[in-house]
């Protein structure tokens, strides 16, 4: 075999096909950490926790804020919990326009339930669906966990944390496209989470499918992995 035919790039081009995106990096992950640096992605999880001691306490002095740091260390160190690292990223930009989107969808939700709730004649028509994360991050499937169950109409009610993938309850799915429609509502916020909070490589990854998807001229589609998602399935392998 030639040089030019084991190049996907060069093949694609001869064929006309379009080229598949660059692969991300690999993923950050725990161990890849050292222990300063998982001290410090830590770190506003362990403020968090000392800060709720006080709220409880409703009281500042040196004996609160030291049992409140102690227990802080306590619960994240000795308790069995799955690790789970802050990206140490904000984009302030992205964040907001999270925020404006999520206000959008329950305000439009909240009618549309509204709406047929009161309408007569109209038949509910139910489904469970199970939908394929763009990413494998526990902080990310938990957020996006979350921005769905507030969302009127859909509710989550479980996960499989190992394959990434959600399943949730959702109003009004008639037709496949309406089950498709849900689908590409819950990776897009999937990927507006990645963009306002996830890490860098993640942020990336996220650019690089919506690159080539334009390039491409194909919707967003949970039946189908993204470069992320591929990329982390050949590591588990």
């Amino acid at each position: 075999m030639t040089d030019a035919a084991s190049d996907p790039a060069t093949t694609a081009a001869g064929t006309g096909a379009s080229p598949a995106p660059p692969a991300p990096p690999r993923p950050t992950r725990p161990e890849d950490l050292t222990r300063w640096q998982a001290v410090w992605r830590q770190l506003p999880l362990l403020i968090g926790l000392v800060a709720l001691w006080i709220f409880l306490w409703d009281h500042v002095d040196v004996l609160t804020v030291t049992t409140g740091v102690i227990l802080a260390i306590a619960v994240t160190r000795m308790l069995y919990l799955p690790p789970v690292l802050l990206s140490g990223r904000f984009n302030p930009w992205r964040g907001l326009l999270l925020g404006l989107r999520m206000m959008f969808d329950v305000t439009v939700a909240s009618v549309q339930v509204a709406a047929r709730a009161i309408w007569p004649g109209w038949t509910p028509m139910n489904a469970i669906i199970a939908v394929q994360l763009l990413t494998r991050s526990d902080l990310v499937t938990t957020l996006t966990a979350e921005a769905i169950t507030v969302v009127p109409g859909t509710v989550v009610v479980d996960i499989d944390r190992e394959r990434g993938l959600l399943y949730l309850h959702a109003l009004g799915t008639r037709t496949t496209a309406d089950l498709e429609r849900v689908r590409r509502e819950v990776l897009g916020t999937e990927e507006r989470i990645v963009l306002a909070i996830g890490t860098h490589e993640q942020a990336e990854a996220v650019r690089a499918a919506r690159r080539h998807r334009r390039a491409t001229g194909r919707k967003l589609d949970a039946t189908r992995p993204e470069p992320e998602e591929i990329a982390e399935r050949e590591d588990d392998a």
